[in-house]
């Protein structure tokens, strides 16, 4: 049984930073792409970021040079590093696990607000 722990969440200024963590049991770590979504009152989730089994980091246009992913297969943990936060940034962050073989897993998400 897969399961994820997020943590990180919370309640910032405009200009502030978070960092997210999402560790997860249950599956070969190493194997998966992880990602970060997220999803906003009334918007549709989506992607954020996500780092896969190679490493290799993509990032959507909004938050370029502003959010770093990363990952570390020894703790089965991916992170969100997230800078210079915009009330645009609200939302629900969930993390993500997929490989080609089998489901999609989700984590419970963590709300991250952007606020004075």
């Amino acid at each position: 049984q897969v399961q994820f722990v997020e943590s990180g969440g919370g309640k910032v200024q405009p200009g502030g930073s978070l960092r997210l963590s999402c560790t997860v049991s249950g599956l070969i770590f190493s194997r998966y792409d992880m990602g970060w979504y997220r999803q906003a009152p009334g918007k549709e989730r989506e992607l954020v970021a996500e780092i896969n089994s190679a490493w290799m980091p993509k990032y959507v246009d909004s938050v370029k040079g502003r959010f770093t992913v990363s990952r570390e297969n020894v703790k089965n943990t991916v992170y969100l590093q997230m800078s210079s936060l915009k009330p645009e940034d609200t939302a629900v962050y969930y993390c993500h696990a997929t490989n080609p073989y089998v489901a999609d897993a989700w984590g419970q998400g963590t709300q991250v607000t952007v606020s004075s």
